[in-house]
């Protein structure tokens, strides 16, 4: 399964979309939503949150629905819209609800796993209007990502996928699930993005849900979580690429460390995005559509905030008691709570709730000790 990303922005260049309205009646705006198009997929990853299979999956989002539920985030301004799966070009209809969205004014981009996209269905992705492909890497070469993606070529198929994209004039990024099999070689695959031409390379830290709920031994440690991520910010402005830390909220609370430290000011013009969102957005800017129309914070923390087949998205987005929580840093728990860094870093929500039962309850893998006691 792809992964769909919580922060600004999966396949967005930068700042906010065009249109995009600002906060309204103590309701965040919506920065973008990713959809689960369908669940099904061609491969069977470690990690995948959803446990998806190359199968059918009954009651997902008709061509109607979606076409529904797009004309409704439309209402709310100009959203960027994460096609995601399972595999979403296994959903017979993808190009035509891609050119639908593109053609309301959405901005629309997609997550694949690069092992399906041909040459012609590259041209196709390119000519409905969507704007970046996301394509997982998860090692440096074969042997690693293969065994991680489960599926012998799943490696050959993803930079033939990049090629196809590339030839498409179709600009792409590279993801990778940062665990502790592939950590050493983090700096390696970023250096394959750079020679790949991607446009940006978004991390992942390991969320352990679905069938990454079997991986608890791949879960890096809390100090390894703090070193790669300040590795990450190292990297800013040494390489070619747009660079994105996500389900990693702890970068937010690092990069303003670091900048105090050096006695910087954090600004748009220093920092780009990174000065400007927070960690988690779930519920606050983010959310994850199912494909049966249950409305998520995130795709790996499965609590229903709505179902999309019963009440619109908007409303959903507007009066979810499970989004107005998350949406109150000060009703986080344990050391989240108490932390200074609580209103741009947040916590993992969904590592929190697998961890605890409770969603508001404190990271888990974070060994920063607040400053505020009591």
């Amino acid at each position: 399964m792809p992964e769909h990303p919580q922060g600004p922005p999966h396949g967005h260049p930068g700042g906010h979309p065009p249109g995009h309205p600002s906060s309204q009646d103590g309701v965040p705006a919506l920065r973008l939503v990713a959809w689960e198009t369908t669940r099904r997929c061609n491969l069977s990853c470690l990690h995948c949150r959803a446990g998806a299979q190359d199968e059918h999956y009954p009651n997902e989002l008709t061509t109607g629905e979606g076409e529904a539920f797009l004309k409704d985030l439309r209402t709310m301004g100009q959203p960027v819209v994460i096609l995601t799966g399972g595999e979403p070009l296994l959903r017979e209809d993808i190009f035509h609800l891609a050119e639908f969205g593109d053609k309301l004014g959405l901005r629309m981009v997609m997550a694949v796993n690069g092992t399906l996209l041909t040459p012609e269905i590259a041209r196709k992705l390119k000519e409905v209007g969507i704007q970046r492909l996301s394509i997982s890497i998860d090692g440096p070469d074969a042997a690693s990502h293969d065994v991680f993606r489960g599926q012998e070529s799943a490696f050959s198929g993803a930079l033939q996928g990049i090629q196809a994209a590339k030839d498409a004039g179709l600009e792409f990024q590279i993801n990778t699930t940062v665990t502790r099999g592939n950590l050493p070689d983090i700096p390696a695959i970023q250096e394959l993005a750079v020679e790949l031409g991607a446009k940006a390379h978004h991390i992942f830290l390991l969320v352990p849900t679905g069938r990454g709920r079997a991986l608890t031994e791949e879960i890096i440690s809390a100090q390894e979580y703090e070193d790669v991520l300040h590795w990450f910010a190292d990297k800013k402005g040494q390489v070619p690429l747009e660079l994105k830390a996500t389900c990693a909220p702890h970068y937010y609370r690092i990069i303003r460390q670091r900048a105090k430290e050096r006695g910087e000011k954090l600004t748009f013009q220093t920092h780009g995005l990174d000065a400007v969102t927070k960690g988690c957005l779930g519920g606050s800017g983010f959310a994850f559509v199912s494909h049966v129309g249950q409305v998520q914070p995130c795709g790996y923390l499965e609590l229903a905030a709505g179902n999309i087949k019963e009440q619109p998205f908007s409303r959903i987005w507007r009066e979810s008691e499970l989004f107005q929580r998350l949406r109150n840093p000060d009703l986080l728990g344990g050391k989240c709570g108490r932390c200074e860094y609580r209103k741009v870093c947040g916590g993992c929500r969904a590592r929190a709730y697998e961890v605890s039962g409770d969603e508001m309850a404190e990271e888990p893998l974070c060994l920063y000790q607040p400053a505020a006691q009591g």
